[in-house]
């Protein structure tokens, strides 16, 4: 299959871009998995993530009051989104998505699920553990069509960031988070084979979602039972002629069969264990290991990025290239702590320019230690890329403190070739944060070239160390 980068020829590959490569001729087995929007803490995330809850609220409250007209209307606008070619389709993006004719249905499975009559389901992700005929599938496609016009400002970003053209067409009805409606609008998106394409952050695609009932019955909710039963001595514990008991989980699941109903009355009875794999899941998501790009190529990535850095030569005429390069760079070294990159984004009236912006979604590690521990406000993280040919000073180093604001945040990295003095330019630094202008740290070839080079050897874990060093390296004279 034609991936969207060879389509729209970016000469990269997944580790360097932000959102999904899809095919533009078929689907890739992923799923948006509205968990992982909730526990990101990203601007971006965060915005989807409340978009998300106003939705369900309303849709749960219709129900539980008998508004059935108005639930449905609210129900009968999600569609099958193959603008973002994720699903199961086998050839060309069909999609097993709701759909208009299925909106009764799957009015019809909320309606008749306990979890929802009681109020005890609290997102919509709990649909896969809980309501029965709402399954990985129709949550990806029910979360995606919510925040469609959230997808739609992310693909317009990545658009402008790579230059990829785009047409004017029209939207499947995007809701309304203010309004609780739905709207029909025209955006500007990129067309492969007459079809529109919508982007999908990585950060937020699954191959595995992480709410699955099969995964919450057989590694949490069995585990409880067994140990219940052993302590309460019941006909289903087996005793060894050593003395040790056991419960076998096959005589549970005869006892206790994987149904959502039992899985609702069960985590209404032991609210605790819902709350045990919710956490379990938030500590996986927070250790990256469900990414979508794994270590695979990273070496080859890691070294053509470093070629790419010492083909490029200092000078105006490759800013363009430098900019375009470091955009992938940084894609590929600080995923997922910073993520979708913006280019160039106007401030003070289109006066001033960010050469990137990238929205810190750290869960932990020194981006996010900025914020809760030592109390710098970081919502964003900025980059002013230069190509000189002489040494960065004070000019460029008052531009971008410039580029820090109460919204944007008070901190960025100084990218550009090489110092002849690296030591000055870090007490230059320095001064700027001790009169609270912002952090800004260097970020020089030599430095980029060390990173790339442990994450080839496979020691990307070493970075973090390396990031805060950078990061101290200014904070504390």
């Amino acid at each position: 299959m034609r991936l969207f980068s060879n389509h729209f020829r970016l000469g990269m590959t997944q580790p360097q871009l932000d959102f999904v490569d899809v095919p533009v001729n078929g689907d890739i087995p992923l799923f948006v998995d509205p968990f992982a929007i909730a526990t990101r803490q990203d601007p971006w995330s965060q915005e989807c993530h409340h978009t998300i809850l106003s939705f369900f609220d309303r849709v749960i409250s219709a129900i539980r009051g008998d508004r059935l007209d108005e639930a449905l209307d609210l129900l009968r606008y999600l569609r099958e989104p193959n603008e973002t070619r994720l699903g199961l389709s086998a050839r060309k993006p069909q999609g097993a998505g709701i759909g208009a004719y299925q909106s009764q249905q799957l009015l019809q499975a909320l309606r008749d699920s306990s979890a929802v009559k009681t109020g005890f389901l609290n997102s919509v992700e709990e649909c896969e553990l809980m309501v029965e005929g709402i399954g990985r599938d129709k949550i990806s496609d029910l979360t995606t069509n919510v925040i469609r016009s959230n997808l739609v400002g992310y693909t317009v970003d990545q658009c402008h960031l790579f230059g990829i053209p785009t047409q004017r067409v029209a939207l499947a009805p995007q809701y309304c988070r203010d309004t609780g409606r739905w709207s029909s609008e025209y955006a500007a998106l990129p067309v492969a084979q007459g079809k529109p394409i919508l982007l999908v952050p990585k950060a937020i695609a699954r191959y595995d979602p992480a709410y699955n009932h099969q995964k919450y019955y057989r590694g949490f909710v069995l585990n409880y039972l067994q140990a219940e039963h052993l302590n309460a001595g019941s006909s289903l514990v087996h005793t060894f002629k050593n003395g040790r008991r056991t419960v076998y989980k096959k005589d549970l699941e005869a006892k206790y069969p994987c149904t959502k109903d039992f899985l609702y009355e069960f985590s209404r009875e032991h609210p605790d264990v819902l709350t045990e794999y919710r956490e379990a899941m938030a500590k996986v998501q927070s250790l990256g290991v469900d990414y979508i790009v794994g270590e695979k190529a990273e070496n080859a990535i890691a070294k053509a990025l470093t070629k790419a850095i010492e083909n490029i030569p200092p000078g105006g005429d490759h800013a363009t290239d430098y900019h375009r390069l470091m955009i992938g760079i940084a894609e590929f070294i600080f995923f997922p702590h910073l993520l979708h990159p913006v280019k160039e984004q106007e401030i003070h009236q289109g006066r001033k320019r960010i050469d990137i912006r990238m929205e810190n979604g750290a869960y932990s590690g020194i981006f996010e230690r900025l914020h809760r521990v030592r109390h710098l406000h970081c919502p964003y993280v900025v980059f002013e890329c230069k190509n000189y040919t002489t040494e960065v000073a004070n000019p460029e180093l008052d531009q971008i403190s410039s580029r820090f604001a109460t919204q944007r945040g008070q901190f960025g990295m100084l990218a550009c070739r090489h110092f002849e003095d690296r030591a000055r330019f870090v007490e230059r630094c320095r001064d700027t944060f001790k009169d609270g202008r912002g952090l800004a740290v260097p970020l020089d070839d030599e430095t980029l070239k060390c990173w790339l080079s442990k994450i080839g050897s496979g020691h990307r874990n070493d970075l973090e160390r390396d990031f805060t060093n950078l990061v101290d390296e200014v904070w504390y004279s």
